[in-house]
């Protein structure tokens, strides 16, 4: 069965090609068709297409549905071409002709981007709670070895003191920063595309509105012409913000799997959460975080894989939008599951604390003493040169006593301010996904 299909039969390899995955792809859409369908008919009933009986038996007929969909009773049949079609065809089957009215007044086209917004404003919250978890984790491990100092960094050369504290706690605030790009994403995903139908409007009296606030959208894409343009638009702006995700857990992998070299052991993990290697007994390898890492240079490709399918196109649909799903969907999970393990392996991280016993690292404090003798009235370019020529006549003796008290800083973290930062973004997705849930809930219960 075929939404648009009259008369004659499309070529089997002609259609293979064309429906590619989605048959896969349209089972996790299938709750929200549902969910959309259920939103549509009471918006038809109030206009007059349906009559409050006809509305009420699919009503009825799209819980049922609903309820194989959660119990994973609910499949694409033989010979059916996607979700859309499977869900017509069940109420037809159940209600005879009054089944085939659930189409009225609206396309494939907004159905489909209807399914997909309210796809995507899910996968967002998910996403967030993970990301809260792996936030979390890293505060309390900037608290916990705040204490611990490392070298910092820069072109690759030991260059000043830093902190357990510091590091963990810059990757928590990155987090939160992080989470300013997927708010800004939910704001342009969480639009109401429905009502425009194949991209042009209907000659139905349709309520949008109406459609719009049973669905919890903010509001809805006015323009019928540009709900249609918001096809891989919506895509791009949540692939940016999970890219920007990615960021941050793939810059986390790379200090993960640095500071696990033998060159380094600032941290380890334990045996049984790394790998070894075939002929070498000695190598604790770190391959979560390194297919973290991959993983995550993937996600970030995504923004530029969805403007070259979509950057050459005119307005209106075009069937290459269906190739953003597959790769759209992959990004997500791989981004749930890169999250979640990155908190379960940092569980176990264990530290080394006693990483500036070597020696190596004592020219680090160098800057240390340079600020000493400013404090004692030496201008900063003749201290500088002072603790140079110290260092290169081998008479330069590290000052290990620290005193970084400013914001931000080895002694003062502002972890308190980066979790207020992070609570305040975490409150808006709660308020939102609070008010979302439960108008879904009363539009699922209220028959």
């Amino acid at each position: 069965m075929k939404l648009w299909q009259k008369s004659s039969d499309v070529n089997k390899t002609i259609e293979r090609f064309t429906v590619g995955k989605d048959k896969i792809l349209d089972m996790e859409l299938a709750y929200f068709d549902v969910v959309g369908s259920m939103a549509h008919a009471k918006m038809l009933a109030k206009i007059g297409i349906l009559t409050h009986e006809e509305q009420i038996r699919i009503q009825t007929s799209l819980a049922e549905i609903l309820g194989q969909i959660e119990s994973g009773k609910y499949y694409i049949k033989e010979g059916v071409e996607d979700i859309h079609s499977q869900v017509e065809l069940t109420l037809t089957e159940a209600l005879g002709e009054t089944g085939k009215k659930i189409h009225t007044g609206r396309s494939r086209n907004d159905q489909v981007l209807l399914d997909l917004k309210l796809y995507m404003r899910h996968q967002i919250f998910e996403i967030v709670g993970h990301v809260e978890n792996l936030f979390r984790r890293f505060i309390t491990l900037s608290n916990q070895f705040r204490h611990v100092i490392l070298p910092g960094y820069t072109h690759f050369q030991a260059a000043m003191p830093s902190s357990f504290g510091l590091w963990f706690g810059a990757y928590a605030e990155s987090l939160a920063d992080d989470l300013v790009m997927l708010k800004s994403a939910l704001e342009i995903i969480n639009r109401n595309p429905l009502g425009s139908a194949a991209g042009y409007g209907s000659s139905f009296p349709l309520d949008r509105q109406m459609t719009t606030e049973l669905l919890a959208f903010d509001s809805m894409d006015y323009n019928v012409v540009y709900a249609q343009m918001g096809r891989g638009k919506a895509e791009k702006v949540l692939a940016a913000a999970m890219g920007s995700i990615a960021d941050t857990l793939g810059k986390f992998s790379y200090d993960v799997c640095l500071y696990m070299s033998q060159n380094f052991g600032f941290i380890r993990f334990p045996d049984e959460y790394t790998t070894g290697s075939s002929i070498m007994p000695h190598k604790k390898n770190p391959d979560v975080f390194e297919i973290i890492r991959g993983k995550s240079n993937r996600i970030k490709s995504l923004v530029n894989e969805f403007n070259l399918l979509t950057g050459n196109l005119p307005s209106g649909y075009h069937r290459e939008m269906q190739l953003l799903k597959e790769s759209l969907f992959d990004g997500i999970h791989g981004l749930k599951e890169c999250l979640y393990m990155a908190s379960f392996m940092l569980e176990k991280v264990q530290i080394n604390e006693n990483i500036m016993d070597d020696e190596r690292y004592n020219y680090i404090y160098s800057v240390e003493l340079v600020n000493d003798l400013v404090r004692r009235g030496t201008s900063f370019r003749e201290a500088y040169r002072e603790v140079g020529k110290k260092i290169n006549e081998g008479e330069y003796k590290p000052r290990k006593q620290l005193d970084h008290t400013h914001d931000g800083s080895l002694g003062n973290l502002m972890n308190d301010r980066i979790e207020a930062l992070m609570q305040a973004h975490l409150d808006f997705f709660k308020i939102k996904n609070t008010r979302i849930e439960k108008s879904i809930r009363t539009l699922i219960e209220d028959i």
